[in-house]
């Protein structure tokens, strides 16, 4: 799904959270970096301009390909390779710092994902995460669009598959690999010359929006969606005429509990 549309786009939009998660991963010169869900390559390519040895997975090879021209263009040095969170492509211990910008939150086994994490990364080392929060306009619109498409499909709307927003959640899960977690709130403000520009930028280049696309057009309810969009911008919109919304998420940060082994 994620080669659909134009994510790169996105990903500018996105850049501020991985400027916020790098910082706080604060990788150094020597350091083994793994971006989790690297997509175009934002937090990859911040971390190797302050000296770090940087792999980049992701399961796109669209996104793959456009993160490697990325980093050619700017002279660093990344390996991008293909991989998922369930089975990273790293051997144990490898790694002194993994970071995931909305990226391994949208792993179907929850679990497997934190164990990889845990495996790859050495007993000094840290990852920093972050997700979603699912309230105010965008997540209320993702719900619209999961429901629409559920009836288009004849499926239920079924719950995300771990909530990785949720500070006792992200503990009971990374608690299981012997990883202490430290949640913090945090936002994302976007903007755009009105709500009609950012709803036609969705449909351009948003993968999810892409996807929904071609399920609810042919089913006649594309348009009933576009419209479900416009209210519920309009409504939430911070800045009229122009546009401008908050969107909120949590940045989590896990080290290996002490006295604890890989």
């Amino acid at each position: 799904m994620w080669d659909l549309g134009r994510y790169e786009h996105v990903a500018a939009e996105l850049l501020p959270v991985a400027v916020a998660a790098v910082d706080r991963m604060d990788p150094v010169p020597g350091e083994v970096v793994l971006d989790l869900g690297c997509g175009t390559g934002n937090a990859a390519l911040l971390s190797a301009a302050r000296g770090a040895e940087v792999v980049g997975v992701d399961p796109s090879p669209r996104l793959l390909g456009v993160a490697r021209e990325s980093a050619e263009r700017r002279g660093l040095d990344v390996r991008f390779q293909p991989g998922e969170a369930a089975h990273i492509p790293i051997v144990d211990a490898s790694v002194d710092a993994i970071v995931s910008v909305f990226a391994v939150i949208f792993a179907p086994d929850a679990p497997a994902a934190a164990a990889e994490m845990a495996r790859v990364l050495r007993p000094a080392g840290r990852i920093v995460l972050t997700a979603w929060v699912p309230r105010g306009a965008i997540g209320q619109l993702a719900r619209r669009r999961q429901e629409l498409v559920a009836q288009v499909r004849g499926d239920e709307v079924r719950p995300a598959p771990f909530e990785w927003h949720d500070p006792g959640a992200l503990r009971g899960l990374f608690g299981a690999c012997g990883l202490v977690v430290e949640v913090e709130n945090a936002a994302l403000t976007v903007r755009s010359d009105s709500a009609v520009d950012y709803i036609q930028s969705e449909v351009d280049y948003s993968p999810r929006w892409v996807e929904a696309r071609t399920i609810l057009e042919p089913a006649g309810r594309w348009s009933e969606f576009l419209e479900s969009a416009a209210r519920t911008y309009n409504d939430a919109n911070e800045d009229p005429p122009r546009f401008q919304i908050t969107s909120p998420y949590v940045m989590a940060t896990a080290r290996r509990a002490s006295g604890t082994t890989p």
